[in-house]
């Protein structure tokens, strides 16, 4: 009963803040953002385990996987702008995991927290799967890097738009690279509106990140750790 009661009560929620955010188009109205803190609020409302909903919300979870490959028909259909800009987005990914890596890295260490807790946020960048194989190599904490992907995808999807409109970019390339290397999943959501091209990329940048750092991580560790 749990199970249902979990699915049904998330997706209903999720379709509600879609219609208000159609309504309302601002970035802090994203559905994903704003699904995810209401049903964390009545999580702790009503003193509800996270194990508890889990038993439900696995089955949100797992249709992820399909969700995912799923976003290879647009890639096939934009495989022309994808092919003619492959330096740039390439070169792109690499040059926004290094800059992640390097930002977040001076970031906790000026803060000075403990090298566990920067071991578990440096895979903040990759989507959730990877980036949870990727902390537990290096030493960090896999669900609280979980966390942190998270927030760097609801940081990314709210923040970007806004870079996106006030710096004035115009390329579909550009767009896409951006969201798509530093917000993953979450991103994808927020390009979707601006166009196939933009999702297409997205989804290709978010896949190579997770490749490209999975090796990058590591490496950065042993070199500056």
């Amino acid at each position: 009963m749990i199970e249902i009661i979990v699915v049904v009560g998330t997706v209903f929620l999720f379709v509600l803040f879609t219609k208000l955010y159609q309504r309302y188009p601002h970035p802090l109205m994203i559905p994903l953002v704003t699904t995810t803190i209401v049903s964390a609020v009545v999580l702790l409302v009503f003193n509800i385990p996270y194990s508890t909903y889990m038993e439900g919300g696995q089955w949100l979870q797992k249709m992820l996987g399909p969700a995912v490959v799923a976003l290879a028909y647009p890639l096939y259909n934009q495989r022309e702008i994808i092919m003619k800009n492959k330096y740039a987005i390439l070169s792109g990914i690499f040059i926004a995991m290094i800059t992640g890596l390097a930002t977040i890295f001076v970031m906790l260490k000026w803060i000075g927290v403990n090298k566990s807790w920067l071991l578990t946020a440096l895979p903040k960048s990759l989507t959730t799967p990877v980036g949870m194989q990727v902390s537990e190599s290096i030493g960090g904490i896999p669900p609280l890097t979980a966390v942190f992907v998270m927030l760097a995808g609801f940081v990314g999807a709210i923040i970007g738009p806004l870079v996106i409109k006030y710096g004035k970019i115009d390329s579909a390339v550009s767009r896409g690279v951006a969201v798509g290397s530093a917000s993953h999943g979450v991103g994808l959501v927020k390009l979707r509106e601006y166009g196939e091209q933009e999702l297409s990329v997205g989804s290709l940048s978010m896949a190579l990140t997770a490749i490209i750092g999975a090796f990058l991580c590591p490496l950065f560790v042993y070199l500056f750790l």
